[in-house]
């Protein structure tokens, strides 16, 4: 028979972590952004955060930390303490590329705690339609092998997801090439549209708006299946290359050690945001494909992608050395 004091000590561990749970958020959160506002991290943070502040009844208040493409903001994250009161809406590059491409101050496998990935933007393999002859990802390839002029690409800058995204397409056709890297994916996408570039890479809410003028012809799409945005243009994979997959995802993630409870009651919520439909409206206007996965979907979601984007660096001659 357990005597009283052993009674009294069980109790309080059983109510303790209901009790604590119970307690958060008892002040404001901050969700920490890794650029500055106005693109569609800040836009999907905000989006969140007026929603969950509703929900759990205390502002989600949104700072934006840019600089160093993220890394300050994702350290800032890594070392704040871990209750629940400080987050990260993280954009892939700052957990699965970066870290490939330099030694930072922060470990994207250990010293984050994934609690949801909001949603994710696909590529698209862009080519000007002053290149009459590339209507197909058959005929990019085509042309990479035989073309005389026009043997080029730009991207968004070096080591960007343009960048990766090409490399790494280029790599399982098995042809080349070369890379002229922008300052920002705008210039890169109007060089395109102008005529002076041939292809681009990019963000589906980059490339559709001009699409839908003609000046670009969509190729193919990088998702797993064909996005709904753009229910006639195939995917890399079934165009000849089973398997091929980069996208672009945000993702709330909290320091890594955070009780579990405050993650679960943060991955449930962010579920029941992204399934609303205003916010699935909003998503949509701007190319992001809602998810609202739990811890451990986005946990092997980030392992993938670490491997996939490390290959990527490396295949581009850009590893941390």
């Amino acid at each position: 028979m357990p005597n009283r004091r052993q009674f009294a000590a069980g109790a309080a561990i059983l109510f303790a972590a209901p009790a604590r749970g119970q307690a958060w958020p008892s002040r404001p959160v901050k969700i920490i952004v890794p650029f500055a506002p106005g693109g569609n991290t800040d836009i999907i943070a905000r989006l969140m955060g007026k929603r969950l502040g509703d929900m759990f009844g205390q502002p989600f208040v949104v700072e934006n930390r840019a600089g160093a493409n993220g890394a300050i903001a994702a350290e800032v994250v890594a070392r704040s303490p871990k209750d629940g009161y400080t987050l990260f809406m993280a954009a892939l590059p700052q957990i699965a590329i970066f870290p490939a491409m330099a030694k930072l101050n922060y470990n994207p496998a250990t010293d984050f705690a994934p609690v949801s990935n909001i949603g994710f933007n696909p590529f698209v393999l862009a080519a000007s339609a002053k290149l009459v002859s590339v209507k197909t990802l058959a005929d990019f390839v085509d042309h990479a092998r035989t073309a005389k002029t026009a043997r080029f690409y730009g991207s968004a800058g070096i080591g960007s997801l343009s960048h990766l995204s090409m490399a790494l397409l280029l790599a399982r056709a098995g042809v080349t090439l070369d890379h002229v890297p922008y300052q920002g994916g705008a210039p890169a996408m109007n060089d395109v549209v102008a005529g002076q570039s041939p292809f681009y890479f990019g963000n589906l809410s980059e490339v559709l708006p001009h699409a839908k003028t003609g000046a670009v012809n969509m190729i193919a799409v990088s998702s797993e299946a064909r996005t709904p945005r753009l229910p006639d243009v195939p995917t890399v994979a079934e165009s000849g290359y089973p398997g091929f997959k980069t996208i672009t995802w945000n993702g709330l993630l909290a320091p890594a050690g955070t009780p579990r409870d405050i993650i679960d009651a943060l991955a449930s919520n962010s579920a029941r945001t992204v399934a609303d439909a205003e916010v699935r409206a909003a998503f949509d206007g701007f190319g992001v494909t809602p998810v609202g996965d739990r811890p451990e979907q986005f946990a092997a979601t980030i392992a993938a992608d670490i491997a996939l984007w490390a290959e990527a660096v490396k295949l581009a001659g850009l590893e941390a050395r």
